[in-house]
């Protein structure tokens, strides 16, 4: 391990945070999706199907701006999850021109039915980091994620001008 992370620290990686996090992102989406089985949904899948329950029938704005996507991005990975059966797109009671992105009876199950293998693959990268350091990191993801982060990099860039 000592090794590992000796190159680790050494290679070109560690100056650009960027490269870093989507390794880190491949890498661990293709540890959650080996530890979550035999599926025909993938981990971005599975995560929408999460997020969406937990926003309880977003709009599609309030669903994509929570996971930091754009619009047609969202649009695009929602198609297949509406096309299966597990998502549905049904208008606004206040405002009709915005959709509201709601799980089906289906899709409802099968979230469900995932968490608990979710949960093992949290439980084994808790194990491997550390809780404390497990919580750390995500925290730390969140606020890079933020809204408050993006307008503070963007003023930084400001600064330098």
């Amino acid at each position: 391990m000592k090794d590992v992370m000796e190159k680790i620290e050494n290679s070109i990686w560690m100056n650009c945070s960027s490269s870093s996090v989507r390794r880190a992102s491949r890498q661990l989406g293709q540890l959650y999706g080996d530890a979550m089985g035999l599926t025909d949904l993938r981990g971005t899948q599975f995560t929408l199907l999460t997020q969406i329950r937990y926003l309880d029938e977003p709009t599609q704005k309030m669903l994509a701006q929570a996971m930091v996507m754009d619009l047609s991005a969202l649009g695009h990975t929602l198609k297949p999850l509406i096309r299966d059966g597990l998502v549905e797109l049904a208008p606004d009671e206040k405002d009709r021109r915005a959709k509201r992105v709601r799980l089906t009876p289906e899709g409802l199950a099968r979230q469900t039915e995932l968490v608990g293998q979710w949960q093992e693959a949290q439980r084994r990268f808790d194990a491997v980091l550390g809780a404390e350091k497990s919580a750390e990191l995500r925290r730390t993801l969140a606020f890079v994620a933020s809204e408050e982060f993006a307008k503070a990099y963007a003023a930084a860039g400001k600064k330098g001008d």
